[in-house]
């Protein structure tokens, strides 16, 4: 469905919030029969409904919504409302068409888009992607599920996008490079289960995209894919890890070397695989990557980590202090536990419990020395889960303050103290930016009064 076959017909927007707003504002450019904005709830991503936006689209909220929404031609549904939710439900039973924002963008700009997605990485690989795209003279304009809806970006060659499992679910067109980067269970309570949630992340690349770059590495997602042709980026046939000229690692692509993995200043294997993801869509597109390797390395040396994914921040006391508050399910913890491995570590855990199992992590640590600090709500089950293991200790604190507190008693000076919660953020907090700013007034306020020092993991040796 493209935006412009909305023309003349009934169209209901779900959701106000950024996504809504920008529905809205395109839908209305191309002559809907009618208009309707509908919120089933009111809270802090509802945006204020007046002015030209609530002229262009009267707002209906609370159970008059669902009236409004069977009674449309076409639904457009923000991301954030759940597969799960009752009124889709209802749509469904109905057969009414419902789609998304990004969808409808999707169907316009396919042919000039890189979409990636993944359990873990999707926000790393793209934006990597995307820097080293303008370093070989590719502008890009990069987007995606970073703040901006799809629907306002304006038109550009080629787009480098971050997409969510809510936004692919909803896709009717495939990127022309579509990108997967990790597979494993998160949101399930929005997608209906397990395997709900793989079938609309892998959406993305149902729709005959012209190449299909993953993680080869990652085993759930290549059981996934079965026997489905695919650029498999780590392994020895595209561009992987291997011992380099100098006998320390390499990027390679096939047997070509590129240059050292030093030159990547992000730390953990699994940030190896974002750049190997990246550097094979290079590949895709057309760019000589062994001959521009030199322009490359220096373009990867530049890139700047992202923040709240394993930011460190250096402490006058000898600790290292991580903010990893992105790492919302035991997978992307175990990722982050790892990038610091051979270290004295204390991991932070604990937020919103989603009922997740954290049987995974006990597996992971089974056989390592770590000191792990549950917080609420969700820190004391995931403490329980690890009981028994002979290398963790492990302890239950009221709040992130008393456990940066212990930490700093119980951490070698120069350790690690990581918060990697595998829990999302909400209910205790705005959103992951808030966690995060209260992971940091704690280590100011345990600091005895000496300032600490925040740098992005993309310095980190």
């Amino acid at each position: 469905m493209h935006l412009a076959d909305l023309r003349g017909r009934s169209v209901a927007v779900w959701g106000t919030g950024r996504e809504g707003v920008a529905a809205v504002t395109a839908v209305a450019a191309h002559g809907p029969a009618s208009l309707v904005a509908v919120d089933d709830r009111t809270n802090f991503l509802s945006l204020p409904w007046e002015g030209p936006i609530a002229r262009a689209a009267p707002l209906v909220t609370g159970d008059d919504g669902l009236a409004r929404l069977v009674a449309a031609d076409v639904v457009i549904r923000s991301p954030g409302v759940p597969q799960t939710h009752p009124w889709m439900v209802e749509l469904r039973k109905r057969g009414i068409p419902v789609t998304q924002g990004t969808a409808l963008w999707m169907a316009d700009h396919a042919a000039r888009t890189v979409g990636v997605t993944g359990s873990k990485g999707k926000s790393t690989t793209s934006s990597l992607t995307s820097h080293l795209l303008n370093a070989v003279e590719r502008p890009n304009l990069f987007g995606g599920n970073i703040g901006v809806p799809t629907l306002e970006l304006p038109e550009a060659d080629l787009y480098v996008l971050e997409l969510s499992s809510y936004q692919c679910s909803d896709l009717t067109d495939s990127p022309h490079v579509a990108v997967v980067t990790a597979l494993f269970p998160e949101h399930l309570d929005a997608h209906g289960g397990e395997r709900e949630y793989y079938r609309d992340k892998l959406n993305l690349i149902a729709h005959d995209p012209a190449t299909v770059v993953v993680n080869g590495t990652d085993p759930r997602l290549i059981a996934e894919l079965g026997d489905r042709p695919v650029v498999r980026a780590g392994l020895p046939d595209t561009t992987h890890v291997d011992v380099g000229p100098d006998g320390t690692p390499w990027f390679y692509l096939v047997g070509r070397p590129l240059f050292p993995r030093a030159v990547l200043p992000l730390v953990g294997r699994h940030n190896e695989s974002n750049l190997c993801v990246a550097l094979a869509v290079l590949d895709a597109l057309g760019v000589d990557v062994v001959a521009r390797k030199d322009t490359l390395a220096v373009a990867v040396a530049e890139f700047q980590g992202l923040a709240h994914r394993l930011t460190e921040i250096v402490d006058p006391s000898g600790l290292t202090f991580v903010d990893d508050t992105l790492a919302t399910s035991p997978y992307a913890a175990m990722h982050a536990i790892d990038a610091y491995d051979g270290r004295p570590l204390t991991v932070i855990v604990g937020g919103a419990d989603r009922g997740l199992d954290y049987g995974p992590l006990r597996d992971h640590l089974a056989e390592r020395e770590i000191t792990v600090i549950g917080i609420p709500d969700s820190g004391s089950r995931i403490v329980e889960a690890l009981a028994g293991l002979p290398g963790v200790r492990s302890e239950v604190v009221e709040d992130l303050t008393a456990a940066v507190h212990q930490a700093r008693r119980l951490t070698p000076p120069d350790g690690v103290v990581l918060l990697s919660p595998a829990a999302p953020s909400y209910g205790r907090y705005r959103n992951f930016e808030h966690r995060s700013e209260a992971f940091l007034e704690a280590i100011a306020q345990t600091a005895n009064g000496h300032p600490t020092v925040v740098r992005s993991a993309s310095n980190a040796v």
